[in-house]
């Protein structure tokens, strides 16, 4: 396998590309397989244990579960819910809620991660939760579209915090994307705020998620006794939206877009 390290974040050669495309395919479809299933009524205890199965029956593993103690296989975080929810038998989804489901499988010693926005009933989300997720949905695309060679990791995060900012949001500042590839957190922090040009330069063969927290209210975070966790200070609802993505020599490549064409909700 052709890789080095340049200012500690590893560079991948083109030899990565097949095993990750099929980390993040499978990824995605752990999302696609339990989108019809994210109903009012159903347990997140129970949609994680789906999932749970749905990947160990595709070869592979959930990363999450028992990674520096989290108990459960996927991420599920509803409404006010930062990320790192955790999935629970006794949380019923209920007509108004939104949740962000985070999967990310170990195929092959290769990572695929991903996560995307739900509603448990699109007819009765709020409208406020619905205006968080397509922005939350535009500033992952707008962060995902400085991805090139040449540009900084700054020029990411100044696209992402500019929009969410025009648009009366604010940007989680205490959980960030990550480098990714055969380990499931690598070199570099990918922040989602920043200025233009700041930051180390994007090169061919770096690996990492992008995944814009934004929140209505203001960007403070907490973290609840359980460890894991975070909710939003002023209790007002968080988004996610997350991809993998390589930097190639024409822009970037996504692994984890969806073969069932889901890109933001409602998926019909």
């Amino acid at each position: 396998m052709s890789e080095h390290f340049e200012d500690k974040i590893k560079i991948y050669g083109q030899d990565a590309i097949e095993p990750m495309e099929k980390a993040g395919k499978l990824a995605a479809r752990v999302l696609d397989f339990i989108t019809p299933y994210v109903k009012v009524g159903v347990s997140t205890g129970e949609l994680d244990k789906m999932m749970h199965e749905y990947i160990i029956d595709n070869g592979a593993t959930p990363a999450p579960l028992n990674y520096r103690g989290y108990p459960k296989a996927t991420c599920i975080s509803i409404n006010h819910v930062i990320c790192h929810g955790i999935p629970d038998f006794n949380r019923f989804l209920k007509a108004t809620d939104m949740l962000n489901i985070d999967v990310t499988v170990v195929l092959d010693g290769w990572y695929g991660d991903t996560s995307r926005m739900f509603y448990a009933d699109e007819k009765k989300a709020p409208v406020k939760a619905k205006k968080l997720t397509e922005i939350t949905y535009e500033c992952l695309y707008r962060g995902i579209d400085m991805v090139k060679s040449g540009n900084t990791f700054g020029d990411i995060g100044y696209a992402i915090q500019n929009y969410a900012e025009s648009q009366g949001c604010s940007v989680v500042r205490d959980f960030v994307g990550h480098g990714i590839g055969r380990n499931f957190h690598e070199a570099p922090n990918v922040f989602h705020y920043g200025k233009k040009g700041q930051g180390k330069e994007l090169k061919e063969g770096m690996i990492f998620t992008i995944e814009p927290m934004i929140n209505l209210g203001g960007y403070e975070a907490k973290i609840l006794d359980d460890g894991w966790t975070a909710v939003t200070r002023d209790k007002s609802l968080s988004a996610q939206a997350e991809h993998t993505l390589m930097v190639v020599k024409d822009g970037c490549k996504i692994f984890t877009e969806s073969e069932k064409g889901f890109t933001k909700p409602p998926y019909n």
